[in-house]
């Protein structure tokens, strides 16, 4: 039997070393563990500090997953922290990889903390519909500035360990072996005295009451109908406000309330779902093909941000226009791309330098000959693909594997282009590809288990969230999406207004509505897919012309400056248009309706039912593999709230 906690002590220093792989994630096991440990050490009076490492590639990741949505077993970790807090001895916490969630609470209830360069910490109960509930609320004010608490609890995000150490959140960061340099800090703190406890220290700012108002109207704002962030700016107030003891039982007491919560479920539901998206059963055991050089074909807005995101997995990529006027527009917007993440503090300028290097931009197809993997991200126009296909069949390996970044066309007519039909598969990258988690990977009905696991390689190397996706109009996301779109323009022809429909998805947690994300992505590519079957389009078939009259004048969006909405003088936010409610108003005429106002809920339930309708479709035809994959590609291609959990979870599907 292994103990995922083991104690050795050499020269007066305890060594307390959690292994609990593979992420040493906090069990009632290893909670048991620590406690056993704390008492080890105050019943042995040769032990004069204690130094907390973990084994492994990380200090404790979190809770242990195993544990989610039960109610957890004595003995509990605040309990345990406080043991610690009240230890005889000081106990410095030796960070690496990351401490997150409990693993951060448990460095926080240590009386000094050392962290490896390279570690992060944070606490992300947020994105689980939680609070942190061992005394992380309490402990962090008392250590960092309150602006940077609010920050770190109210949006989950880590801190790297530079900023730790600036903000004061840890003592040190090790310029060599972390464990020795733990070791040496706990002789040090022995000789001069353990430290007061953490929680026992006074806040460093007691913030009035006009700055809890103006946090909590902003922080409410920014979560869009979810509790958690809004709970955790006020279980920080409480922290500075109450008796430490009140505090830590307030927080707690949110804590256990909050995990019962149906936004909790939903979260914990979407944990899951993104971690384990369907995988082919074809592809068990298959080796992908190699990844190190990719081809892209088109250097516009999806195929620059495309090759963007693998340059900065490390990818050698070539990019084919066709023209060198064209290349030479793609490479700067690629150059553009990276440029703006070192902006953004993503990377370092060496970083970008480097993977610039590792990119050219050409005007032939030549350029891709000895690529691994091609993506096609051209024109939405079936002619133009299976030319470019036509021409990778030509120039590409025989083993290369083909990709197309197309939304809704056929990939197995795309397929029948080449010579070898096995090789192609469907990547559907969605805007802007750089930065957008999900990636749709479309199974052609001749794909090979090697392409798809390829390109279930190729999601895992680029960060993404693979969903595996069967070959119709629209695939997934776009099909359903298709659906509630064309709702949406029946409700207008009912009797609402875009800005109602907009306002009324927004109260429901999205960040945008409909109308507002089409003008965004140009209405002139959905009107090109709506022509496409417009001459086999059956005559009793509800269809609104709306959107077509709005491409007709030209509207096709921000990028035209007038499209659902009317953007003056290049505006990022659109305000309503007469000329709009005027060709809605003559439609509704047209057809014959006497239009009747319609209240946000009943918008919403209008869409709620088309989508989940069309997802039932999409899973029952096999499109989908699960139900938790169609949620999945709505949270994270389409902003369904993920605090709902996805239109599948709202109807109560579970996998």
């Amino acid at each position: 039997m292994t103990f995922p906690v083991t104690v050795t002590v050499e020269n007066g220093i305890a060594l307390v070393t959690i292994d609990n792989p593979p992420v040493n994630a906090i069990s009632q096991a290893m909670r048991q563990g620590i406690l056993d440990a704390v008492a080890t050490v105050d019943a042995d009076t040769s032990i004069e500090a204690a130094v907390l490492t973990c084994a492994g590639r990380t200090f404790v990741a979190g809770a242990d997953i195993r544990e989610f949505g039960k109610p957890p077993e004595p003995p509990h970790l605040p309990d345990v922290l406080l043991a610690i807090e009240a230890s005889r001895v000081g106990w410095i916490a030796a960070i690496h990889g990351t401490a997150l969630g409990g693993g951060l609470e448990l460095a926080l209830a240590c009386h000094g903390r050392i962290a490896a360069p390279e570690a992060k910490l944070g606490l992300p109960e947020v994105t689980l519909g939680l609070v942190p509930g061992a005394g992380g609320t309490v402990r962090l004010p008392r250590l960092v500035a309150m602006q940077d608490a609010i920050d770190m609890v109210t949006t989950g995000k880590p801190v790297a360990a530079a900023k730790a150490l600036e903000t004061g959140l840890i003592d040190r960061v090790a310029k060599g072996n972390l464990v020795e340099e733990a070791i040496a800090y706990a002789v040090e703190m022995n000789r001069s005295g353990k430290p007061e406890a953490v929680s026992k220290r006074p806040p460093r700012e007691t913030p009035d009451d006009v700055f809890w108002r103006e946090q909590e109207k902003t922080i409410a704002a920014r979560a869009r109908g979810q509790d958690s962030p809004v709970e955790a700016l006020q279980a920080l107030h409480g922290s500075v406000t109450l008796p430490v003891d009140k505090a830590f039982d307030a927080e707690r007491a949110r804590f256990l309330r909050l995990r019962d919560s149906h936004q909790a479920a939903a979260l914990r539901y979407m944990f899951f779902a993104e971690r384990n998206t369907g995988r082919p059963r074809e592809t068990e055991g298959v080796d992908p093909q190699p990844l190190g050089k990719a081809g892209v074909i088109g250097g516009g807005t999806m195929g620059a941000g495309i090759a963007a995101s693998m340059l900065l997995s490390g990818m050698e990529v070539a990019l084919v226009e066709q023209t060198a006027e064209a290349a030479a527009k793609a490479n700067e917007r690629v150059d553009g791309i990276l440029d703006g993440s070192r902006k953004r503090g993503l990377l370092s300028d060496e970083a970008r330098d480097a993977a610039m290097a590792r990119f050219a931009a050409h005007d032939t197809y030549d350029a891709l000959a000895d690529r691994d993997i091609v993506v096609e991200a051209v024109f939405e126009d079936m002619d133009l693909k299976r030319e470019v296909f036509s021409e990778l069949n030509r120039v590409c390996r025989a083993d290369a594997i083909l990709a197309t970044n197309t939304s809704y066309l056929d990939v197995d007519e795309l397929a029948s282009a080449t010579s070898v039909p096995s090789r192609v598969i469907g990547l559907h990258f969605f805007s802007p590809a750089h930065i957008m988690k999900l990636l749709e990977i479309v199974r052609p009905h001749a794909a090979s288990p090697s392409a798809l696991a390829t390109g279930f390689a190729l999601a895992k190397k680029l960060k993404k969230i693979p969903v595996l996706a069967g070959v119709c109009d629209g695939f997934i996301g776009n099909r359903i999406m298709s659906a509630y779109r064309r709702e949406c323009d029946f409700i207008l022809e009912e009797g609402a207004l875009p800005q109602e429909v907009d306002a009324a998805m927004r109260d429901y947690g999205y960040a945008m509505g409909i109308y507002a994300v089409q003008d965004m992505a140009g209405l002139d590519i959905a009107w090109a897919m709506r022509k496409r079957p417009a001459a086999t389009r059956p005559a009793d078939e509800r269809y609104s012309r709306i959107a077509d009259r709005l491409c007709e004048l030209g509207r096709h969006g921000r990028k035209t400056g007038a499209g659902w909405y009317a953007y003056q003088d290049g505006a990022k936010a659109g305000r309503p248009a007469p000329a709009v409610e005027e060709i809605i108003l003559e439609e509704s005429a047209r057809l014959g309706y006497e239009r009747k106002p319609f209240t946000a809920d009943e918008i919403m339930d209008r869409i709620l039912s088309v989508m989940q309708a069309e997802a039932r479709a999409v899973l029952d035809e096999g499109i989908a593999l699960k139900a938790s994959d169609i949620d999945v590609t709505m949270v994270h291609g389409f902003g369904f709230p993920r605090h709902r959990g996805g239109p599948m979870f709202a109807a109560g599907y579970r996998d």
